[in-house]
């Protein structure tokens, strides 16, 4: 008799209630668990489809008692359209190249991380970030995961993107960029690099983390449609009027 392969547990935790860092007066809670050992890739793609993010070496989720404002988002790569205002974003980035690296911390990359947290978040735990820091959160990944370097035509830093690769579309880790630049639109330009990208690789999905309608800093993942959200009864599409999910479609039954 062969022996069967012996599945270790797996446990899944609870943190202390934090304060929110985008909705003022209410407190986070977050379910983690470890992404560790052969199975991590597989472990993160069936917990990415039900919501789940990733830090590191630990995936989590909203877990708080009495809001639900964080709802996973995911653009359907096929439907998608780029619009008037998405169309001029993109020709006027059309100078820059997206290369995707292994993701490995450089100095080049911290300055314009740093820069970036001193005038978009700055007082926030990420802009006290040293570079350590900044290499954990580009190295320390146990899934298949990129650093994406868009650079000018000079050869000058100007955006960053860390991406990790599923097995039904990327997910949007954590970009920055040259904030000085603000006309160019390059926090938009990367999304659409990466719908871009899902599409040459045949790739379902782009998954934008978490959409918080009444946060200024997280709703504007709202524009991508057409955009899935995540709610108790799975993926259902973002209705673009009214915000909310639209209920699936019942398909007439036939025997």
């Amino acid at each position: 008799m062969e022996n069967s392969p012996v599945r270790r547990p797996h446990f899944f935790f609870t943190t202390a209630p934090m304060p929110c860092p985008y909705m003022e007066g209410r407190m986070e809670r977050k379910i983690v668990t470890e992404l560790a050992g052969p199975d991590a890739g597989a472990l993160h793609d069936t917990l990415s489809r039900s919501g789940f993010r990733r830090s590191h070496s630990i995936a989590y989720a909203p877990a708080c008692p009495s809001c639900t404002a964080c709802t996973p988002v995911r653009v359907v790569v096929r439907d998608f359209a780029r619009n008037r205002s998405f169309r001029r974003t993109w020709n006027s980035n059309a100078d820059l190249y997206g290369r995707m690296v292994p993701p490995r911390a450089t100095a080049e990359q911290y300055r314009l991380f740093s820069a970036y947290q001193a005038c978009r978040h700055s007082g926030s735990d990420m802009a006290l970030m040293s570079f350590y820091d900044y290499r954990a959160m580009v190295e320390d990944s146990p899934i298949e995961t990129h650093l994406v370097e868009f650079r000018d035509h000079q050869g000058k830093l100007t955006a960053v993107c860390l991406m990790d690769k599923m097995d039904d579309g990327v997910s949007g880790v954590y970009s920055f960029f040259d904030t000085s630049k603000s006309r160019r639109g390059l926090g938009t330009f990367i999304i659409l690099w990466m719908i871009e990208t899902a599409r040459t690789l045949e790739l379902p999905y782009v998954y934008l983390g978490y959409w918080i309608a009444e946060s200024p800093k997280m709703s504007y993942k709202e524009r991508f449609t057409p955009l899935e959200v995540f709610t108790g009864n799975g993926w259902h599409l973002l209705d673009e009027k009214t915000g909310a999910p639209r209920p699936p479609v019942l398909q007439p039954f036939s025997p």
